[in-house]
Formats: C-alpha cells, sequence, structure tokens
C-alpha cells in the first residue's frame, strides 16, 4: 500500500477551506451562490437542510466500464450539511490492483461541486455531466463526460425505521449513460468513446448512516441486514433496473423491476418483482458465478436474465463505505483539505473485502419475443448479517 498528500496550495491556489467555509457564515446561518435562486424549500439559507439529523448526505455516483473485463471504474461526490464536511473519490479495479484516489475537506458552498483534484460539472442538467480528477502526482486521473440514454428515473423512497429512530430515508434517482473523454490508471491511458464505454450514474439524498461511528445503544444490529442487489443494464435500445433488498426473514424492504427504452416515446414496462438465488462462492460472501433473475410477473410473460461476473471492484474499500482503514463518508478530518492516493493488491482484498459492498461489471442476456439481448452494466451485492436464503445462517457465517 502506499499513500501520498496533496496540501491545498498543490491544487487550488485560492482561498482555504476554512477561509471559504467562515467568510460568508453569519449568525451560525451560511449564504451560498444557490441563495441566489429561487430554489428554497425551508425557512433557512440553502446550506441548511429540514432535518437536523447528522446522517442527512447528498451525493454523486457514477460507474464506467468497457463492456468488458479490462477494467471497472467507480466514482462519487458527497455533501453532509449536518456534518460540514465534503468528500469525493474514484476507485478503479485494473489487473491485479484495486486503485483508489479521495478527498475530503470541510463543506463550504453546497453549489461549489468541486474539492481538490475532483471537479463535477452539470453541463445540461439531468442529461450530460463532466467529471474531473486532476492529480498528475497520484495513480488515477480523468476528463470524462457522461451523458444519459434514458431521462432520470426515480426508484422507490427507501425507508427504515428501526427501535423508533429512522435510519433510512432516501430519494434517488438512476440513469444509464455512456461514456467520453480520457481516463489514466498508472502509467496506461485510455481513450474512452461511447460506442463501448457505458456505465450507470445516481443522485441520492437523505438519510442514511454515515461519519465516525455512534454509540450503537439499543441499535444494535446493523441498519441494513440481509442481501441487497442494485443491477441497472444497458442495451442497444432499452435498459433494465432491477433492485432488491431482502430481510434474512425473507421480508422485502423494497424491489423494483423494470425496462426503460432509450426512445422517450415508448412507455416503461414494469416487469414485476425479480426473484434471484445467488451461487455464493463456498468460503465467502461473493459472487464470481452466473447469476440468474427470474421476473415472473412480466408483461409478455416470464423473463430470465442471466447475469454474467466479468471484473469486481471492492467499492467498499478505501473510499468511504466503511471497510478496511476506517476511513467513511462524511468524517471529520480537519480544517483543511486532504488527498489521498492508495492502492491494494487484489490478491488480498479476495480473502476478505467481500464483507462489504462489491460492484461488478456484467454482461446480461436474455431472450423474448422480440429475440435475443445482449447488454453489460453493473451486478452490485451485498450480506449483511444473517441470510439463511443464501447458506449465511448468522452475521460472522460465511457459504459452506
Amino acid at each position: 500500500m502506499h499513500e501520498a498528500i496533496v496540501g491545498e496550495s498543490a491544487i487550488r491556489p485560492f482561498l482555504t477551506p476554512r477561509q471559504k467555509r467562515r467568510r460568508i457564515w453569519q449568525g451560525g446561518r451560511m449564504l451560498s451562490s444557490w441563495d441566489d435562486f429561487p430554489v428554497h424549500q425551508i425557512a433557512e439559507p440553502v446550506r441548511q437542510v429540514a432535518t437536523s439529523d447528522r446522517n442527512f448526505y447528498d451525493r454523486y455516483y457514477f460507474n464506467l466500464h468497457p463492456s468488458s473485463d479490462e477494467l471497472f471504474a467507480v466514482f462519487g461526490m458527497g455533501m453532509y450539511p449536518n456534518l460540514g464536511t465534503h468528500d469525493a473519490f474514484l476507485a478503479v479495479r485494473r489487473g491485479d490492483t484495486h486503485h483508489v484516489v479521495r478527498a475530503n475537506q470541510p463543506l463550504g458552498d453546497r453549489m461549489d461541486t468541486s474539492i481538490g483534484p475532483f471537479r463535477i460539472e452539470v453541463i445540461e442538467p439531468l442529461r450530460k455531466l463532466r467529471f474531473i480528477v486532476d492529480a498528475p502526482d497520484l495513480d488515477l486521473s480523468c476528463d470524462l463526460v457522461w451523458e444519459g440514454v434514458f431521462e432520470p428515473w426515480i426508484e422507490p423512497p427507501h425507508h427504515i425505521r428501526r427501535h423508533g429512530r429512522i435510519v433510512f430515508d432516501t430519494t434517488r434517482f438512476a440513469q444509464n449513460g455512456r461514456w467520453s473523454g480520457s481516463l489514466r490508471v498508472g502509467d496506461e491511458s485510455f481513450d474512452v468513446t461511447p460506442d463501448r464505454w457505458w456505465g450507470a450514474r445516481d443522485r441520492s439524498w437523505g438519510v442514511r448512516p454515515i461519519g465516525e461511528r455512534e454509540p450503537t445503544g439499543i441499535q444494535t444490529e446493523p441498519v441494513m441486514t440481509g442481501m441487497w442487489n442494485y443491477v441497472p443494464m444497458q442495451f442497444d435500445d432499452h435498459s433494465i433496473l432491477l433492485m432488491i433488498q431482502e430481510e434474512g426473514n425473507g421480508h422485502r424492504t423494497f424491489d423494483e423491476g423494470v425496462r426503460i427504452w432509450h426512445d422517450p416515446a415508448r412507455e416503461q414496462e414494469w416487469l414485476g418483482s425479480p426473484q434471484v438465488e445467488h451461487p455464493i462462492e463456498s468460503g465467502t460472501r461473493f459472487v464470481r458465478k452466473p447469476t440468474t433473475f427470474h421476473l415472473p410477473d412480466a408483461p409478455e410473460g416470464p423473463l430470465e436474465i442471466v447475469c454474467t461476473p466479468l471484473v469486481h471492484n471492492y467499492i467498499g474499500i478505501g473510499t468511504g463505505y466503511g471497510l478496511g482503514d476506517e476511513y467513511r463518508h462524511g468524517m471529520w478530518l480537519g480544517d483543511e483539505l486532504t488527498v489521498e492516493g492508495k492502492s491494494w493488491p487484489m490478491e488480498e482484498l479476495d480473502t476478505w473485502a467481500w464483507w462489504a459492498i462489491v460492484d461488478h461489471c456484467a454482461r446480461f442476456e436474455y431472450q423474448d419475443s422480440a429475440g435475443a439481448h445482449t447488454g453489460h452494466g453493473m451486478f452490485e451485492h451485498m450480506f449483511i448479517g444473517p441470510y439463511p436464503q443464501g447458506g449465511l445462517p448468522d452475521g460472522a457465517s460465511v457459504a459452506p
């Protein structure tokens, strides 16, 4: 593992995060660029949100793949108004190495989607965005433009209450798209073109566990238990989005199956609740073999979609999702910008990193009345706590 720290002066020779944060605070309230626009939702400046829950967040997520097993990149940026922090990451699995670059600083103007070497530009809202990482001294950099292939899809609300406390209350929209631009990983450079460099993105906001660990008290079990699947897949003229959260007792917190045509004149199709049995690899909580998703209630008859994982990215490692070096989304690291570059050998991660969330670039195949369809996308899985349906009787067990 290696690490590099880059100071603020090496990235942005302007105001420090502390100066940016303090110059527009007045009486504990903060004005920002957004306050000059008619977008207010509560009787506070936009910087303040409607809840004082520490776990409120507002985040971008993207992934990128060349529709093959060459590499898989995941990147994101989040703001945490009640923790006063702002962070971003880029994680790339290339060959035998898991690379991460991440940045963290105090939160200033929420309209400023830049932090150290990271920058997101909204070129055309809900359609086209640009993601930049300008860190030549680290192993990763990119200048990429993402363009959606369908209008954003608002997913079902994610709401979980445990022992009286709301622990998940989020809204998210999803969108598949295609990439163009450039990507550098170590000494390699990739010309990214939309013919084969595809990916998904989402925007989510609300309440979910973030930042430093809280005292557990009565909340002794994990917030999410059982199995989680998030599967946005993309074909030539349509996309399919599948989601499942299933607790160990079989209860579905929520699920969804929908086919969205890239031609906006065509209506989306509800495919019903997806069913799946995961071939979890013995001695792990990891899925490497093909998985079949069953959609028995699809409107034109049952569908079976075969998902073949091609290359996996342990996004729980080094990015803030909660495993490895204790770094967390929204964590307070001090008054100044911190930029870090880290890498892990996949040989090491393959022995334990599947305890957290895993994203695969995958190939998807199915057949319907229109013929055979082959596409690519993401297969995301996580198994937390007991999940007897998958051969995991308790939180410490692995598949037999």
